[in-house]
């Protein structure tokens, strides 16, 4: 409809120039020479072939031997021509404007033709590109039928790919089409038994039209190679048929790239899975073995008859020690487990800052009895937050100073309510963190390398820490104090209960 309003506009307008000529050259400059007036219509009638349809310069054409005839061959004002030789120069001149006419709007379609393939070209070398960006193999089809819809600028696209007896369909575009399933199977049942290339259309056979809702969609092969995978339905805008084999082909490159993320993902899964398997079965066999072994040679010293009373007061406590790493080692099993499966919920409700201290420090009270922990609290107002959970997290952060920190050095606590929430820091005065350790610090099983002689340990109480935090939407970060030590930082969003107003 466009089109046809603009070849009329340009008709009109053509019609008025070659008016225009006449009167100029008739009633103003009075010219009688035919070759100026036949020369300065052909001038008018390439004018308009270089811009419009061919029709239009045709249309043109004949108007100008018109208005020659009537206003410049003898006798003027009629459509009689007295001399033959004009009538010949009249012929000339319209088979030389027609000729021109058509070769000028053949070099246009030429033109437009080479136009349309660069932003078709460009079209796909966009689509290309957003392929390669597509990582996430969950949404790679679904994010792709969106990229073709916004690159081709199509009102709907659809990737079908068979599953079994069924079809998976990605849909995209402003249209919502239901796809005809028996439609897509006797398609894609085509595409399987055939491949033919046909070199004018620059297409493969398999391309085909369906009707739905009064629109049409066209169907096109994906194929990877010579395999079929799937099929391409597109509705809109007219897409020339080997644009649509090309993007055909991207399609299936995209999807076969897609399994192969998909592939890779499932790959990168399992090895790290046998790799969790392997370090966890190594680190409890260490942890279960040196604590089991305390535990037997204590109990068999407590049965010898000549061991005095504080030997086996002493070896009583090894035991119980002992087994409070052992419950320690199993608790942290089970809070990983309930980490990776989710199952981890915060309860929030009143509790003060300093219960919270109290709670972690007696989880973890053999651990961190040879040291001397100095806590200082700038507020101890209510604030709510889960306590359990903050606990548990704080009791694995002063277990992990314990461990590092030399006997009978202290462990500085402080605890602060902010306007963000509440702050805890514990500071140890132990060798510090290697800088090769700061990123890995909170990686499950992970144990920096000057860490692993000075104590045991799995390498799971910092990453459950860090879990147990984030449950709340809280966070930790560790870092080397200037004099020496590490400083461990909680930040847990929590809001302080407001004080009572004065009687």
């Amino acid at each position: 409809m466009r089109s046809g309003h603009s070849d009329g506009v340009r008709l009109v307008a053509a019609l008025l120039a070659v008016a225009a000529v006449a009167l100029t050259l008739g009633s103003w400059l009075h010219v009688s020479n035919a070759a100026t007036v036949s020369t300065t219509y052909l001038m008018v009638v390439l004018l308009v072939a270089a811009t419009s349809r061919l029709r239009v310069a045709v249309v043109t054409s004949i108007a100008s031997v018109l208005f020659i005839n009537f206003f410049f061959l003898p006798p003027v004002g009629t459509f009689t021509i007295a001399d033959p030789q004009n009538w010949i120069a009249l012929f000339a001149f319209l088979a030389v404007s027609l000729v021109a006419s058509n070769l000028s709007a053949v070099a246009r379609t030429r033109t437009d033709e080479a136009v349309e393939r660069r932003d078709e070209l460009a079209r796909l070398f966009d689509l290309s590109r957003d392929v390669l960006l597509i990582t996430d193999s969950r949404e790679a089809i679904a994010a792709l039928a969106r990229a073709i819809v916004r690159r081709f600028d199509l009102e709907y696209v659809a990737i079908a790919l068979p599953r079994g007896g069924d079809w998976d369909i990605q849909q995209a575009g402003p249209l919502t089409i239901a796809m005809d399933r028996v439609q897509l199977s006797e398609a894609f049942a085509t595409v399987q038994t055939s491949l033919e290339f046909d070199a004018h259309a620059r297409t493969y056979a398999g391309h085909r039209t369906m009707e739905i809702d009064s629109r049409t969609i066209r169907l096109v092969p994906l194929r990877v190679g010579t395999k079929p995978v799937g099929l391409l339905a597109a509705a809109g805008r007219e897409v020339e048929a080997g644009t649509l084999d090309a993007l055909g082909g991207v399609a299936a490159i995209a999807i076969e790239r897609a399994a192969m993320l998909q592939e890779r993902t499932e790959a990168d899964l399992t090895r790290q899975r046998e790799e969790l398997k392997t370090t966890l079965l190594a680190s409890l066999g260490h942890d279960l073995r040196t604590p089991l072994t305390a535990i037997r040679v204590a109990a068999a010293n407590i049965q010898t008859p000549t061991l005095a009373p504080e030997e086996r007061q002493e070896q009583s406590e090894l035991i119980l020690s002992e087994v409070e790493r052992l419950t320690r080692l199993f608790q942290n099993i089970l809070e990983m487990a309930r980490i990776d499966a989710g199952a981890v919920a915060a309860e929030a409700r009143w509790a003060h800052p300093s219960e919270i201290i109290a709670a972690s420090r007696d989880q973890v009270e053999h651990t961190v009895r040879p040291h001397r922990l100095e806590i200082h609290m700038d507020q101890d107002v209510p604030v709510r937050l889960d306590p359990r959970l903050t606990a548990g997290a704080l009791a694995r952060v002063l277990e992990n100073a314990a461990q590092y920190a030399p006997p009978a050095s202290p462990i500085d606590v402080h605890a602060a309510v902010t306007s963000e929430g509440v702050v805890i820091t514990v500071r140890d005065h132990g060798p510090g963190i290697a800088a090769a350790d700061l990123p890995h610090l909170f990686e499950r099983f992970y144990r920096g390398a000057a860490a692993k002689p000075r104590a045991s340990g799995t390498g799971m109480g910092l990453w459950i820490a860090r879990g147990l935090l984030a449950v709340q939407d809280g966070r930790i970060w560790a870092e080397n104090c200037p004099d020496g030590g590490a400083r461990f930082t909680i930040l847990i969003p929590a809001t302080a209960k407001p004080s009572a107003p004065a009687a």
